[in-house]
């Protein structure tokens, strides 16, 4: 496993090693000693998966306060344009983001600590996302921010009017309204 940095402290791509033969491939997605090895000490205790359709961009989420959560993201079918926004408070990298190409042809994954908004934009046909979480999701602590927010100045990497938004995460607030 290759951990490459991010210009987001904490904030990393996880690059598997692979093994392909002629029978296709294999690699681990997860180790958990090996990530305490590399000094990710993460204790995942659930497991989530969704499928989307081009032009979906689902975010930007987070849990709030003792209900925050790390997650280790990647994709299984497709490729999505993955966002962490950094909202750690004292952190020189304030409303700053990353953005990641995750797809199921290049294995990577973003280990995205606590402190952190997330969202992505699904750039194939489908995709499918799967994800782990160190914290159990609480609907009173979600928050989140308008994907479309100027002073982030995303590029979702979908054209204008091909975008496919819930009405939640449309009624978002902006990062400089938020607590």
């Amino acid at each position: 496993m290759k951990i490459i940095k991010t210009k987001i402290k904490n904030l990393l791509i996880i690059e598997p090693q692979i093994f392909s033969d002629n029978r296709g491939y294999f690699f681990e997605s997860y180790n958990q000693a090996k990530f305490k090895e590399a000094g990710l000490d993460y204790n995942f205790i659930q497991d989530n998966q969704s499928m989307s359709s081009y032009g979906t961009i689902r975010g930007l989420h987070f849990q709030k306060g003792g209900h925050a959560q790390a997650k280790l993201v990647r994709v299984l079918e497709g490729t999505v344009l993955d966002i962490a926004v950094d909202l750690r408070p004292n952190s020189e990298t304030y409303g700053k983001h990353v953005a990641v190409e995750l797809s199921a042809d290049n294995n990577l994954q973003l280990m995205i600590p606590r402190g952190f908004a997330h969202g992505f934009s699904v750039l194939s046909k489908t995709a499918v996302f799967f994800y782990k979480c160190d914290n159990k999701y609480n609907k009173e602590s979600e928050g989140g921010i308008r994907f479309d927010d100027d002073d982030l100045n995303i590029d979702w990497q979908i054209p204008e009017g091909k975008e496919v938004i819930s009405e939640k995460d449309r009624l978002l607030p902006f990062l400089k309204d938020i607590k």
